[in-house]
């Protein structure tokens, strides 16, 4: 009889804890836990105009300011999904929001969606350092494994995941029913043994030294993160 082949041993294992409601902030970045009254209005505004943004989403586009308020509302208390809202420094103006979600210390596994940002904000470094800051905490907190899915056919989104150093796993088919029409999903994630070249890599990309005086990169973050995945998205080549 084969001898039986096992997974490495996790010792000491102890779950990290879920995410609480402190903010993070960054240079470019405040990210603060979503509360409806205060954040509500303006994030409306910053998508006001850009349906397509809700393309690939579960809910939206909202009609009206009142109607994202109700939907931040039943949210800002949640749990999981634990959302927050992103405040540009540079700015002052709120202009993304994104989760965390399937939060499962048992295991060390987390997920980070619901990513919803500006046409203002998406080019921006205050994106980019929030999406960093989110998972900084996330690894820092003792996780294991940090998650992005999206919908297969969302390319914009499986190129933000890989430049941001995720890794490709797969694709789920005939995985959800969304707005009454089929999702594939397709798989990314970062684990703990990576996390410490891609931490170097945000350092590189994030520091004042890699932008010139208008503010642009002089070092891609997808030339930096290149090195640490540890699979490409086929989808995206060519």
């Amino acid at each position: 009889m084969a001898e039986a082949r096992l997974g490495e041993v996790v010792a000491d294992w102890t779950p990290p804890p879920r995410p609480d409601r402190a903010a993070m902030t960054g240079r470019f970045v405040r990210l603060e836990p979503l509360e409806a009254d205060r954040h509500a209005f303006e994030l409306h505004d910053a998508f006001q105009g850009h349906d397509a943004l809700w393309d690939y989403m579960p809910y939206g586009p909202f009609a009206s300011g009142s109607a994202y308020h109700r939907w931040a509302r039943e949210r800002e208390g949640g749990e999981d999904p634990r959302f927050f809202m992103m405040r540009d420094l540079g700015s002052g103006t709120c202009g993304g929001i994104a989760s965390y979600l399937r939060i499962a210390p048992e295991v060390g596994s987390i997920e980070v969606g619901h990513i919803c940002i500006s046409p203002s904000m998406q080019r921006g470094a205050a994106a980019t350092e929030a999406m960093f800051l989110m998972m900084d905490w996330a690894f820092r907190a003792g996780y294991r494994r940090y998650e992005w899915k999206c919908n297969a056919l969302n390319l914009a989104s499986r190129r933000a995941a890989q430049r941001l150093g995720f890794s490709f796993e797969g694709v789920f088919r005939n995985h959800l029913i969304v707005k009454g029409r089929n999702r594939d999903t397709a798989w990314f994630s970062v684990i703990d043994s990576e996390w410490p070249a891609l931490a170097e890599a945000y350092a590189l990309w994030l520091s004042p030294a890699n932008f010139d005086a208008l503010g642009r990169q002089r070092e891609r973050l997808s030339d930096l993160t290149r090195l640490v995945r540890a699979g490409s998205d086929p989808a995206l080549e060519g």
